[in-house]
């Protein structure tokens, strides 16, 4: 990297500031991360500092000095993975690919966070509608509004360009879409024996598809029914 003209010499005292600062940086996030664990499990309510600063093996003074409370360490954790969700959304929007390839995109964009911020995306299901009605938490409720705006336009264009049936309810279609996905971070496991893009692809199969067998012509296939026999019945036991 070239250094500019006028950049002040470096000097080599500073390296072990800058060590440290980035150890800093490192600690907050191993908090944060374990703050989120506790969220997730516990709920907002029942979580206090003392219970994440147990977990992470360390006095409730002490983590004090990384976070003033845990508002903040809440704010924090959802915020992180918002950012994240709606870079990568942006990405998918910004391509302008059809509306079936952005259907699967965004279900595979949301996996994928889901994969890296599991125990935020726990917390958002279980805690934004109530937290939403705090101002410092109003970002929330402006979040999912915007999550809803996104994925009903695309699937009014899958609808209007034939991706989708006609007659599509699609307020149901959305909701359907959004509880079918992020319900999901209950059960996912990072570790799990499928990764986050493969479990998308089965979501979108199912949600595009369906569950029933196809043909060869592509249309769903029916079981062949057992014909009905026909005779006398048979006597009962009981008369």
């Amino acid at each position: 990297m070239v250094t500019p003209k006028h950049a002040p010499a470096r000097n080599p005292k500073e390296a072990p500031a800058q060590k440290k600062t980035a150890t800093g940086t490192d600690r907050r996030a191993e908090l944060l991360a374990t703050a989120a664990e506790v969220f997730a499990e516990l709920g907002y309510n029942a979580t206090t500092v003392r219970k994440i600063a147990d977990r992470a093996g360390m006095l409730a003074g002490s983590l004090y000095y990384h976070f003033d409370s845990k508002e903040s360490m809440a704010d924090d954790i959802l915020s992180a993975f918002l950012t994240d969700l709606w870079e990568g959304y942006q990405r998918i929007e910004e391509a302008e690919l059809s509306p079936r390839a952005t259907f699967e995109g965004l279900v595979t964009e949301s996996f994928r966070q889901m994969e890296r911020h599991r125990p935020a995306v726990v917390i958002y299901q279980k805690e934004a509608r109530r937290l939403s009605a705090e101002p410092r938490f109003a970002y929330l409720a402006a979040s999912q509004q915007r999550f809803q705006k996104l994925w009903t336009r695309t699937l009014e264009r899958g609808v209007e360009d034939g991706s989708f049936r006609a007659g599509l309810d699609i307020p149901v279609a959305y909701r359907f879409v959004r509880d079918s996905v992020w319900v999901a971070a209950i059960w996912y496991r990072p570790e799990g024996r499928k990764n986050a893009a493969e479990i998308a692809e089965q979501y979108t199969a199912m949600v595009l598809d369906g569950l029933a067998a196809q043909d060869g012509s592509g249309q769903q296939s029916r079981p062949a029914r057992k014909p009905a026999k026909h005779g006398t019945p048979k006597p009962s036991k009981h008369g």
